[in-house]
């Protein structure tokens, strides 16, 4: 994504911060930089010296959800990470109950929500255990605790009972992967 379409063909150079958030944190700016290493907010992960540069975080994930977080200055590439249907986020995500075929084709036609239609563009089972339910959710554009929603809203006739989100983990943002151990 070198091109930023304002500009006759010259590439930008936007430098990132790249940030595995552990759960807990919340993914807001602190009234002031002294207040950081107190609060449990992402800035406290990164370094002070990082603060005053305008990174801000695109993507957020909810104080409940871990994974990539990618910091970025305003600009081209905030624009890009933010328009819906230009970069796809990949999700693991455990869910409490059996999930079959319906309920995943459900997720992809979409969710009817007070929010609007909300939906998958792409959803798999990776495993199970037990009860629960691992599957890969790719999304092309974001709403507020959208997965988290859609499952929500889904139910397992065989138990009566809604779905349930137990862990949600974003394992990549378009072309970059998840690395480090949380808080890195």
């Amino acid at each position: 994504y070198p091109m930023d379409p304002g500009q006759d063909k010259k590439p930008v150079l936007e430098r990132f911060l790249v940030l595995h958030k552990p759960k807990g944190f919340e993914v807001t700016r602190p009234k002031n930089i002294s207040e950081s290493p107190k609060s449990k907010t992402v800035y406290s992960l990164i370094p002070k010296e990082l603060h005053a540069q305008g990174l801000v975080p695109v993507g957020r994930l909810d104080k409940d959800s871990s994974g990539l977080l990618i910091f970025v200055r305003d600009g081209f590439f905030v624009r890009l990470l933010q328009t819906p249907g230009n970069i796809p986020k990949v999700y693991e995500v455990w869910v409490k109950g059996r999930l079959r075929t319906e309920h995943l084709q459900q997720v992809k036609r979409g969710i009817e929500t007070p929010l609007g239609l909300l939906k998958a563009k792409e959803i798999s089972v990776l495993g199970v255990a037990g009860p629960n339910t691992l599957v890969k959710v790719i999304l092309d554009e974001g709403k507020n605790r959208q997965i988290r929603r859609m499952f929500a809203l889904l139910k397992d006739e065989h138990l009566n009972r809604h779905f349930k989100v137990l862990d949600l983990h974003r394992v990549a943002i378009g072309p970059i992967p998840l690395g480090g151990e949380p808080g890195q």
